[in-house]
């Protein structure tokens, strides 16, 4: 049977990931079992996604990686990129992405065509791995113009602190290590420094 493991994930706590759910269907209809479906609310910039990495230490031989888009899996700079899609190539698994590599592209019931389908996969997402950490850094860039504009207008106030996600650490660290709360709650290790930092200025956290 042909086994396959989802990816979802969306940048922010707002967002909702539930619209990433048709692949789950699609999937089912291509004729593959879903052994798991892993979501986590984190930027794609990061490495240390703890569902992705999940994902790839329950990998299996054979395994299809299916994820919604190729910015769902990273927008890393290429070399990092290439480096984490390597760790899937290397527990004998292979990635899925609409518009690189569809399911009914997946062929490998000879050597010859896994052959083909490893080539053709190096390239197609080498191109569009590049792409996406290109996308990432245009909208980061727009993103910095329209903050200097703001601030020049005096309009700016800066980001919107997560309050659910603050509430969550404040919660969660009195019975977990920093690591462990990241973990749970889906953000960086600094991120939890920094709110129970401040959640002790203001004696929320013993």
């Amino acid at each position: 049977m042909k086994t396959a493991r989802i990816y979802q994930r969306v940048s922010t706590q707002e967002q909702d990931l539930n619209r990433q759910d048709a692949i789950n269907e699609k999937t089912k209809a291509a004729g593959y079992y879903i052994a798991g479906i892993y979501k986590e609310k984190a930027s794609g910039a990061r490495s240390d996604r703890p569902m992705l990495n999940r994902l790839i230490d329950d990998l299996q031989p054979g395994d299809v990686v299916i994820a919604e888009h190729i910015d769902r899996i990273t927008r890393l700079p290429l070399a990092e990129a290439e480096k984490l899609i390597a760790r899937i190539k290397e527990k004998g698994a292979y990635l899925s992405v609409p518009g690189i590599i569809d399911l009914s592209e997946i062929k490998t019931d000879s050597e010859l065509a896994i052959i083909v389908l490893e080539n053709i996969q190096s390239l197609l997402l080498k191109l569009a791995l590049q792409m996406a950490h290109s996308d990432y850094e245009t909208r980061r860039q727009r993103q910095r113009q329209g903050i200097e504009i703001a601030k020049q207008k005096g309009q700016y106030q800066g980001r919107k602190p997560n309050i659910k996600q603050h509430e969550q650490i404040i919660a969660l660290r009195p019975h977990h290590t920093i690591k462990e709360t990241a973990t749970l709650v889906g953000c960086s290790v600094a991120q939890v420094k920094r709110v129970c930092a401040k959640a002790k200025k203001s004696s929320q956290l013993t």
